[in-house]
């Protein structure tokens, strides 16, 4: 059935099947099966994250009647086939789910079908069989991939797409009408094969492609060279027309792109979180320039897209700015004056899909802001409940441009119509699967920034906000601190960069990569200090000025970019500056420390009784101690503490411990909780001051 290709000549995909790793499987065919699945996950242009599925099916003994019986292992509900396991699939007798075709009621009751799945497993352990299990079940082939290139979209989503088909395959290749993904497209792809006995696929309109093999391998070249074929086509018709009617504007320059972007992200972040907060990601690859800078823009943008794996995450379509690229965005007020009518039009404009498109037992109507926002001449921003989803929603959207190029090269682009849109977005399946979701955690959908995020404490700050669902921007002076091994986070979930908090250019170069990584900033917690214990006639200007630049000034630069930052949000934020309890307490041998201390906590309290009309929330946590994994103590201070005390460094940590009224040894997880309970607890407490020392009786705030 396959014939037989040059693997070195595949432009358009990529070959990555290893002998020598298949070898070593054997004959597991269900381990090769979830070899072949990862390696045609891990090309984007075959499928993206979470698209797609495949299966194989294999002779088992039945554990009931010890009788040889064929079983179909497939992808699971909401896997990812470039990351399966084996957990990840569900194992079903092949019989009992081709028997469900004898209960079969038609399409008004396609979703009882789903939990009908459940009598056929074979496999006790397997995840719960998605809506495509019967599209592999129906069909008898071993080893099936069902995967959304864009080539094939793009064939699938265009207005001659079954003549398409024949023109590139001829007689080798089946083709079905749209339909919604269930029991009776399963159905409709048995027929077609039975009515084309020997081709090697069948294109899905506006869907996607389902190929075959009698081995994994087979099934994995079919794929392939199915797909090259298409991109080859499309390439060829390509080269004969204008991309997207050709470019009517020109992009900034890279510098330009990420400044602007920087700087107009936090006002579309807050604008897109009237309903929920949302995290967000900004790309402007060079096929996102290329849309969004192009003649036809205007024409395919509202369409939407047209495979049900893209618009379920990037929405039915996207926000187009009319803002110019080159707009100057200083004046906060006026230019969120300008982008509140897009914002306020998408959100009718989505009402008005939703009221015209439900039906009877639709669930409630979500979210109504966009997904995806096109800048021309900038790039494209994508906002949603987190950084994975964000990202993802963005590389879908690629992907549709992808389709949208490729089907007006060969015909014309061709999206769902609105009602079987709405159908796939509020298919009450869908609402179960996010019914099924975890609970958010309290810190989901924030973005904080952390200073001295190399350290003991600032690391441990980082930790604690980010398990309790944060992304976090890690920083600090010391970069190789950073990308050791205080930085072992996912990309999704934090990020880290070099930080000066004593060079305003630098704090807000911070900022604006958070809003780049992120979309804006809601917590910043000013960690970054270090400590100098010397008697009053030691302590030179050198010494006074470096604490008062890193504690107190920076401090203060901090506070102004946050500010910039949460007054473009419209949504509020917290800082949490960490000072100590020598900023209240009178000691020995302290008086520079001592005095940035105190600076920090009046200032503190200044910035609350300012920033309160706009929701931002200031608050300072009390150290005291904190001598485990503290790199305050790693030097100087630590003698200079130890010399004022009369005892020896090494009985530093038995001294502070005995001296606080609990006797307790503070540790930066400590301080971490602390911050945490402002943050996320302690939502109606400003200018407040929370004391982490176990208690010292001459530091008690009243």
């Amino acid at each position: 059935m396959v014939s037989e290709i040059n693997i070195q000549d595949l432009k358009h995909v990529n070959y990555l099947w290893d002998d020598d790793k298949a070898s070593a499987l054997g004959n597991d065919q269900v381990a090769l099966f979830l070899y072949r699945s990862n390696i045609l996950g891990a090309d984007l242009r075959i499928t993206n994250y979470g698209g797609g599925n495949t299966s194989c099916k294999t002779v088992e003994q039945d554990p009931l009647t010890g009788q040889s019986t064929e079983v179909m292992w497939v992808k699971g509900s909401g896997g990812d086939i470039g990351t399966l396991t084996r957990s990840g699939i569900a194992g079903l007798y092949t019989d009992r789910l081709r028997s469900l075709k004898n209960v079969y009621r038609g399409l008004a009751y396609e979703d009882e079908m789903v939990q009908l799945f459940q009598h056929c497993i074979y496999d006790l352990d397997s995840r719960a069989p998605s809506i495509d299990t019967p599209l592999h079940g129906l069909l008898p082939f071993k080893h099936i991939d069902h995967l959304h290139p864009d080539a094939l979209i793009a064939v699938a989503a265009s207005q001659d797409s079954k003549a398409i088909t024949k023109e590139i395959w001829g007689d080798t290749m089946g083709w079905v009408a749209w339909r919604r993904p269930g029991f009776e497209l399963g159905l409709e792809l048995e027929r077609c094969l039975a009515e084309n006995p020997g081709i090697r696929g069948i294109v899905l309109e506006s869907h996607g492609l389902f190929t075959w093999g009698d081995t994994s391998h087979d099934c994995y070249l079919n794929s392939l060279e199915v797909i090259e074929m298409a991109s080859r086509y499309i390439e060829e018709k390509t080269q004969q027309a204008k991309v997207f009617g050709g470019q009517v504007r020109e992009s900034l320059s890279a510098d330009a792109r990420q400044s602007q972007a920087a700087a107009i992200a936090p006002l579309l972040r807050g604008l897109c979180s009237s309903h929920a907060g949302m995290i967000g990601h900004f790309t402007d690859d060079e096929r996102v320039l290329q849309f969004i800078n192009s003649a036809d823009l205007s024409k395919l943008a509202p369409l939407g897209t047209s495979c049900p794996d893209h618009f379920l995450r990037t929405k039915i379509q996207p926000l187009l700015l009319t803002i110019d690229a080159e707009a100057d965005l200083s004046d906060v007020d006026t230019v969120y004056q300008q982008l509140l009518p897009a914002f306020e039009q998408y959100r009718a404009e989505y009402r008005s899909y939703y009221d015209s498109c439900k039906r009877d037992d639709s669930p409630a109507m979500r979210d109504p802001n966009p997904v995806v926002i096109l800048y021309p001449g900038v790039g494209m921003f994508t906002f949603a409940k987190n950084k994975q989803t964000a990202r993802v929603a963005s590389e879908f959207y690629i992907n549709a441009i992808n389709v949208m190029r490729g089907a007006e090269a060969i015909s014309e682009y061709k999206a769902l119509p609105r009602q079987e849109a709405f159908d796939i977005e509020y298919w009450a399946l869908e609402e179960a699967k996010l019914q099924r979701m975890p609970a958010e955690k309290p810190l989901s959908r924030k973005v904080a920034v952390v200073t001295g995020a190399g350290g003991g404490i600032g690391r441990a700050i980082a930790t604690e906000l980010i398990a309790n669902g944060a992304n976090v921007v890690f920083t600090d002076l010391n970069v190789v601190s950073l990308n050791g091994k205080s930085y072992t986070h996912n990309r999704d979930v934090s990020d880290f960069m070099r930080c000066d908090v004593t060079d305003a250019e630098s704090v807000q170069a911070a900022f604006d990569f958070a809003s780049l990584r992120f979309g804006g900033v809601d917590i910043v917690v000013h960690s970054a200090g270090l400590a100098i214990s010397k008697p009053l006639h030691e302590t030179t200007d050198k010494d006074w000025n470096l604490l008062q630049d890193v504690l107190v000034k920076g401090q203060f630069y901090l506070s102004k970019s946050a500010l910039s930052v949460m007054s473009k949000q419209r949504l509020g934020g917290e800082l949490v500056h960490i000072a100590s309890k020598n900023g209240l307490v009178s000691g020995p041998n302290n008086v520079a420390y001592g005095t940035a201390k105190a600076a920090q906590q009046h200032m503190s309290r200044l910035l609350a009784a300012e920033l309160s009309a706009q929701g931002i929330r200031v608050n300072t946590v009390n150290p005291d101690g904190v001598i485990i994994g503290s790199k305050i103590w790693e030097g100087e201070w630590a003698e200079g503490r130890a010399k004022a005390h009369g005892i020896k460094v090494e009985d530093l940590p038995a001294h502070y411990a005995k001296r606080n009224l609990l006797g307790e040894i503070i540790r930066p997880e400590d301080i971490a909780r602390a911050v945490f309970c402002f943050v996320a607890i302690l939502d109606k407490s400003t200018g407040n001051i929370l004391n982490v020392d176990g208690g010292m009786a001459n530091a008690f705030v009243r």
